[in-house]
């Protein structure tokens, strides 16, 4: 792509999520969303192939519908109140509709059928922006409604989103689908603890950021996109090896890991407002997550390709990508439990 055109793109990219997360004024929060969907759709089309057109073509009507939802909540709501503060969304129908638009655009269940098609179709970097930076226009609306939404809906569409997450995860080969399936899971854990503590919501959704792009970017590194060619790791990049698995394991959420402070602390919230089941159930359903993670690790770092050579020398290419970021990623992926009391207290 253009480098003149590509700057332009991310730069409005920027600008759309800024201002739907600075913006207390619906119509001015919808005009971000829209910025931000419509220059998704470049990036995802970055390689030209039938595939990435596939995947943008879904990405665009899926998010069309739920602007389209998000737009007659807003106009209900006025109807209704005369106003278009966030803060204030009287109208039980305009409050559900809403909500369940921006669950659309955030991928969470049942509305999640388009996030792995469309991870899959596209490349890993469009991938890392749609599974990371995407989420944060939306779930800064979703803040802003926590104190009036139907936590019913919340509850539902969160424990279907974990057990989705896992489930739909266990029998794929392919990495950015297994991401996509992850993605889903942690945004079930993310809307459960909104009604309680949305400051929770914010940190989950920091440390998955972290976890998720230290992930994508060792495999656009080592240029892998399917489990067989990730038993390629060990032999090419072992220090990236135990990088991957360091933070696979993170990412299930397992200590003494930066994964588990989230977790750990959602917990605790849940079981202080006299909730047991909720919890207990979502920490069950979170280990299908954890099997398909330890399968990512079992063919990345305990499994080599079959091979006749006895030398197990390197025979790919010399790579020439940067990684400037990644070890930075990796210690704030993996270290960060010892600041939870500090976290604790910032809540």
């Amino acid at each position: 792509m253009n480098p003149l055109a590509l700057s332009l793109i991310l730069t409005t990219l920027l600008a759309g999520t800024l201002i739907t997360m600075m913006s207390s004024h619906w119509l001015t929060a919808w005009m971000g969303l829209e910025m931000n969907m419509l220059t998704m759709i470049p990036i995802l089309m970055k390689t030209t192939n039938p595939r990435s057109t596939e995947a943008a073509t879904k990405y665009f009507m899926t998010q069309a519908t739920a602007s389209m939802m998000l737009m007659m909540a807003l106009t209900i709501n006025l109807m209704y109140s005369g106003q278009w503060s966030i803060m204030k969304m009287t109208n039980p129908v305009a409050s559900n509709v809403a909500l369940m638009a921006l669950m659309t655009k955030l991928g969470s269940a049942p509305f999640h059928f388009w996030v792995p098609e469309v991870t899959q179709g596209v490349e890993l970097t469009s991938g890392m922006i749609l599974l990371t930076w995407q989420k944060l226009a939306p779930l800064s609306l979703l803040y802003q409604m926590a104190t009036y939404t139907n936590t019913n809906l919340i509850y539902l569409s969160g424990l279907l989103s974990i057990l989705i997450g896992g489930w739909g995860g266990l029998n794929q080969t392919q990495l950015r689908k297994i991401l996509a399936y992850s993605s889903i899971s942690h945004m079930g854990w993310m809307l459960i603890i909104l009604p309680f503590n949305p400051t929770l919501t914010l940190l989950n959704l920091a440390i998955y950021i972290l976890l998720t792009l230290s992930i994508f970017m060792i495999l656009a590194n080592t240029l892998t996109t399917s489990m067989s060619s990730l038993t390629l790791m060990w032999n090419k990049t072992p220090a990236m090896t135990i990088m991957l698995m360091t933070t696979l394991l993170s990412l299930g959420g397992l200590p003494p890991l930066s994964g588990f402070t989230p977790k750990w602390l959602m917990i605790h919230e849940l079981t202080k407002n006299n909730s047991i089941i909720m919890p207990l159930t979502m920490a069950i359903m979170t280990l299908l997550n954890m099997y398909f993670y330890m399968r990512l690790i079992y063919y990345s770092s305990l499994t080599i390709l079959p091979s006749t050579n006895n030398m197990k020398m390197t025979w790919q290419f010399t790579n020439t990508k940067h990684t400037m970021m990644l070890p930075t990623l990796i210690t704030l992926s993996n270290m960060l439990l010892p600041l939870t009391p500090m976290i604790s207290m910032l809540e």
